[in-house]
Order: C-alpha cells, then structure tokens, then sequence
C-alpha cells in the first residue's frame, strides 16, 4: 500500500513539473508547386512524401504545427496538426459501363483540403500511447536515401490509428545494456474509399472498402555505443475487416460481408484458423529486417541492410529465395561534400514460385497436394491492394495503383528487380544537394505474369538553400526528375518548395 501511495505521488509530480515546464511549439508555412509533362508527376518527386504530391501538376499551402516529445523527461506529451489546401491536376481513369456493355472513363479529383497529420501522444519513461495520423519513418532504412520500407515506408499518406509501443530501443533487463528493444503495436482504418471507387474499373479483380489496417514490429539491437552494431527483427502488417466486391468480366459475382468484430484484433495479432472457413484471418504481410552498422573513427557509419519480404508463410519460411532489398549505406556527420550515400539492389521475382493451390478452394478433384507459391507481393485476392490513396504503403519501388490508367486496383508489375543509388551532401554552408538514380525491369505480378520484360530509368537531381540569411526560418527547395522506359513512361517534371519554420515557447 505504502508502495502504491509513493507510486502515485510521483506520478502526480511528474505531471505539475511537466505544466509547469516552458512548452515550445514549432510550426511551418510552405507553398509547394510542381509541374510534369506525364500523366502522373515522374517517380522521384511523386515518392517519399507521405502521398503530398504525386499529381501531374499542384500547387499546395501547408501549414503544420507541432509539440515534440522531450525524451529526458519521464513523463512528457506531443501533439501535432498538418492541413494542405490547393489545387492539383485529376486523374483519368478507364470504367467499364456494365449498363451500355462499353468503356468509358472516370476522373478522379483530389481533394482541394484535406488533414495530412493530426495526433497526440503521451510517453511515460519508455513507453508510448499515440492516437491519429503521423507520418512514418523506417527503423532500419535511411529516409531521403533509400527506396524505401517494404512494410512501412514514407511513402503514402498515414493511416488513422491507435499505436502503442517503446519511445525508442529501451535496454533489457540484465543485459547491462549490450541488448536492447524496440517494438509497437497499432490498429486503424483505411479512408481511402471513395478514391478507391474513382480509381477502379468495375471490371475484373475486386473493390475493398471498409478497411482496417494493422501494424506490428519487434527488433533487437545490441550495444549502439561499440563500433559494431546489429540490429535484427520483424516487421507485420496487415488489412482485415469491411467487405468485398469481386467482379469477373464487368460482373459483380460475389460480395464478401465482413464488418468489424473486436475478435479480429487478436486474430490479426496472432494470425490462425480460427474464422470458421479454413483461412487465416486478414491479410498479413510484412519483412525480415536487419542491419549490421560500423563506426569508423573519424565518427562516419558504413551499414549494411537488408529486408526480406513475406506475404504468408512461405515468405516467413524464407522459401523466396533472394527476393528482398539488399542495401549498402554510408553518413558522415557535419557537414562536408558528402554526408550520406546509397546503394540498393531489389529483386521481388521468386514470390515463393509461381504457383498456389490450396485443397480447400477445390472441393471437385481429388488432388490433395499444397502448393504455397504466387505471393504476389503487396495484391490481395480478398483485401484488394496495399496501399493507401493509390500509393504504395511500403517501397514505392513496385509501381502503385494510382499509376494504372485501366483502372485496375492492383500492383500490376510487382515481379521487378533492379537497383537505387542516391548521394547527399553540403555544396557550401548554406546548399544542400541529393542526387538520386534507378533502374528496374519488371515482369508483371505473380498473378498475372508478363513474357516481356518492362524497363525504366528515373532520375532525380535536387537542391535545397538554406536562406537564413534572408530571414530566419526561410528555406527553398528545387528539384528535376525525368522517368523513362515503357514501365513507368518518358516524363519530365519539376518541383519547387518556398518554407518558413519557426517556433513558439509558452510557459
């Protein structure tokens, strides 16, 4: 009792010290433009943005403001909002008109306002309780370098979610702090339909609506202060929940009603047979993840990293063969003519072979063998699509449905393998430069295969200036980019950012 009586007391102060410790809230204006001769904006500015400008053309006023969270307090709070208004340029999408038995076209418009972010969250000691919608970042790839997570990149827009988990890689217990863990659970929604019901065709796969979302990951790292570094661990996400639509040759020809029960939580937390039809419940995917990192004693890191990707068991059990990012990374702190460089090879053109056969969706024959192939990477036969207003929630590398002018949902070219190279540094002390190149071919998906290989080359140049000078807070932004091959097509286009941040400290 005594216990519990100090126990609250120390929390009741830590609660007065942290009203009663100044606050600051930092907030950002910026006015952002771009302008592309494809149909979409080129690859490389439409990418790595949380889904803030992948059109053709726009011109965007984003506004944010934010309280972070101070990590030396054991008990602090964050918040933060984002909204973007402006215009961008419709998408146009083929339909099937079941009606008149033709093809016509649908145009998607995008949203002349809409909330990016908005979130709050509380920490105690290591620990953390988030509700809303916040950007992502990976936990084992460089951001702004690399081509992305392949479970959770910042790629598209976030999901609206409830997570909980470590603030940060948290000690364990009688290791002496040569272990350490990170992890965190999260569960949302999808609220993407009514783009969904712009961009489909209605004529062939599936429109998924109603759409839960899930997160889950659990790395160990050992000592980050030694020269050498590892960090290994899981990735899984997921979709589960809300209803279905199949449809075969511009017919509807079946709906799959499943709506919201609080037992798919713990079914998603622990995928089993246990809905009653001998399927695992929801759609689960997710990564392998590793990194070994070396400090060098002039303080810069050389890292190496992979990702291996799964959709089922098959992916678990590694029987992908090599498919997966394999990265090469370098920093270096301060800066100098280089302070970051990349090197990714990708391949996602095993997916545990081509084949899947499961006994129970073939109730007419007597072949009885199992076949656990055709993952057909980020494509779900139920769940439809992963991705989020048509953007890839992992690596952006596989190309996202918003870019299929038939209006088909789906990753249509996810068998693809190629490679990334990007480089940053400083061109004075007041430039920053990031140069970024890929290549990639790709075969179709693992359902739909393609016996022509697609290729594309896409490259991106960008500089950013540091216009303190000016006036305090104000930063300006370019970049070039071109895509070119018959994958993603011959696009040029240009992007241009004009950004004050400042901050304010309330007592």
């Amino acid at each position: 009792m005594k216990k519990t009586f100090l126990a609250a007391i120390s929390a009741a102060a830590a609660l007065i010290c942290a009203a009663s410790t100044p606050t600051q809230i930092d907030y950002s204006a910026s006015l952002e433009m771009n302008a592309s001769s494809g149909r979409t904006a080129p690859y490389m500015i439409g990418s790595w943005k949380n889904g803030r400008n992948p059109y053709k053309n726009s011109a965007l006023l984003d506004l944010a403001a934010k309280k972070d969270i101070d990590r030396s307090r054991r008990f602090d709070w964050s918040a933060g909002i984002e909204v973007l208004t402006g215009w961008q340029h419709s998408l146009t999408y083929d339909r099937y008109l079941a009606e008149s038995d033709s093809w016509g076209t649908s145009t998607m418009t995008p949203a002349r306002i809409w909330l990016q972010q908005l979130y709050a969250s509380v920490k105690y000691r290591g620990v953390f309780l988030q509700a809303g919608m916040k950007d992502h970042h990976s936990i084992i790839l460089p951001d702004g370098l690399s081509s992305g997570d392949l479970s959770r990149s910042d790629n598209a827009r976030p999901v609206p979610e409830i997570s909980v988990g470590f603030i940060d890689f948290q000690n364990i217990p009688f290791t002496s702090g040569w272990v350490q863990i990170n992890g965190e659970i999260a569960y949302g929604r999808f609220t993407d339909d009514s783009f969904n019901r712009q961009q489909y065709n209605f004529y062939e796969w599936l429109l998924a609506e109603d759409i839960y979302y899930t997160y889950k990951r659990c790395h160990f790292r050992t000592n980050p202060a030694q020269p050498l570094s590892i960090t290994v661990g899981m990735q899984a996400t997921g979709q589960f929940g809300g209803k279905s639509y199949i449809y075969r040759r511009g017919k509807l020809t079946q709906t799959r009603e499943r709506g919201f029960k609080l037992r798919y939580i713990w079914d998603m937390f622990f995928p089993w047979q246990g809905n009653g039809d001998s399927y695992y419940e929801g759609n689960s995917l997710g990564s392998w993840d590793f990194k070994a990192r070396y400090t060098l004693p002039d303080k810069s890191e050389l890292s190496f990293a992979f990702e291996w990707p799964w959709e089922d068991g098959s992916g678990i059990g590694k029987q992908n063969g090599w498919d997966g990012l394999w990265g090469l990374y370098y920093s270096r702190p301060g800066r100098s003519l280089i302070t970051g460089a990349a090197i990714e090879y990708l391949t996602f053109c095993n997916q545990s072979g081509p084949l899947h056969y499961a006994p129970g969706d073939h109730t007419d024959t007597d072949i009885t063998a199992e076949a656990t192939g055709g993952d057909n990477y980020y494509n779900n036969d139920v769940y439809g699509a992963f991705d989020n207003y048509g953007l890839s929630i992992g690596s952006p590398f596989l190309m996202s449905p918003l870019y299929n002018a038939d209006g088909y949902p789906a990753y249509l070219h996810s068998r693809t393998r190629g490679f990334h190279a990007a480089i940053k540094g400083c061109a004075g002390s007041e430039v920053d430069y990031r140069l970024m190149l890929s290549w990639q071919e790709a075969w179709g998906n693992g359902r739909l295969p393609q016996a022509t290989a697609l290729h594309n080359t896409s490259m991106m140049a960008e500089a950013r200036w540091n216009a303190s000078r000016i006036t305090d807070g104000l930063s300006l932004c370019v970049q070039a980019a071109f895509d070119s091959g018959d994958l993603r097509g011959d696009n040029f286009g240009a992007y241009i950012s004009v950004k004050y941040q400042g901050n304010l400290t309330f007592k």
